[in-house]
């Protein structure tokens, strides 16, 4: 029993952390602000990868995330621990995405450069396909019962990580840069592949890049270059001082 609650546990464990990897990676950095760009074979892998481990349809993710970099810490931003408190972005942080991402008009406003596609309409839109198709796979594995809660398993993980995003990454922390709400958590830079370098993302949002040093430890960088490396992707930006220099508001001296 003991054993195969620990199997669950990992295995959710590695599922949540293929999910945060394509959700930084993908989602974040390239569809939302244009960091980084895929080649066609690799997008298409990532919208697979994150419609299997998440249902997420990648239109109406970054029509949200558009928003609350559009509006943030206002009564229009979809997620403010300022105007909600932290604990409330962390514990409905979903129930906040769904009504923004309900929205038609915010996605059509915000998300207009990624149209829907025909293999949306069959397949991505459809959250609850994805879902099951992982939880029947690891049905086939791990037998009914511990395949289930090892979804229920991951299913928590992930919304509990991307809460701790918008909700302490906005609130606890340290800042590099203060002139944003955003913060810097090591655990959670760790725990989600570099988006706990929050306050980094905020000063330069185009940057591919979270880290401003190799210790910050920004594994969902790690993996852009990789793809670079292997002619998979081309970096727009990378370095958050460049761009946050070039973005902070002229001072008079």
């Amino acid at each position: 029993m003991l054993t195969t609650a620990l199997v669950m546990v990992v295995t959710a464990f590695v599922i949540t952390q293929v999910a945060i990897f394509t959700t930084t990676v993908y989602l974040h950095r390239a569809l939302t602000h244009k960091g980084v760009t895929f080649r066609s074979p690799v997008n298409d892998f990532f919208k697979t990868v994150t419609w299997v481990t998440t249902g997420i349809r990648p239109r109406q993710w970054v029509a949200v995330h558009r928003k609350h970099h559009a509006h943030t810490d206002t009564d229009q931003d979809p997620h403010s621990p300022l105007i909600l408190g932290w604990w409330t972005v962390q514990s409905k942080n979903v129930f906040l995405y769904r009504d923004a991402a309900g929205d038609p008009d915010v996605v059509d406003k915000y998300a207009k450069d990624l149209p829907e596609t025909r293999w949306d309409r069959a397949l991505f839109n459809h959250a609850w396909v994805g879902l099951g198709l992982l939880a029947a796979a690891l049905v086939l594995v791990l037998g009914i019962v511990p395949g289930f809660l090892t979804v229920g398993i991951h299913v928590v993980m992930y919304l509990a990580l991307s809460g701790s995003v918008n909700g302490p990454g906005h609130h606890f922390g340290r800042k590099t840069f203060p002139d944003n709400s955003g913060t810097n958590l090591r655990w959670l830079t760790l725990l989600t592949a570099g988006e706990g370098l929050h306050n980094h993302h905020h000063a330069a949002p185009t940057s591919a890049r979270f880290a401003r040093k190799w210790s910050d430890l920004d594994l969902g960088w790690w993996v852009i270059r990789g793809a670079r490396g292997l002619k998979l992707a081309d970096v727009r930006h990378s370095d958050v001082d460049a761009l946050a220099r070039k973005a902070a508001p002229a001072r008079t001296t």
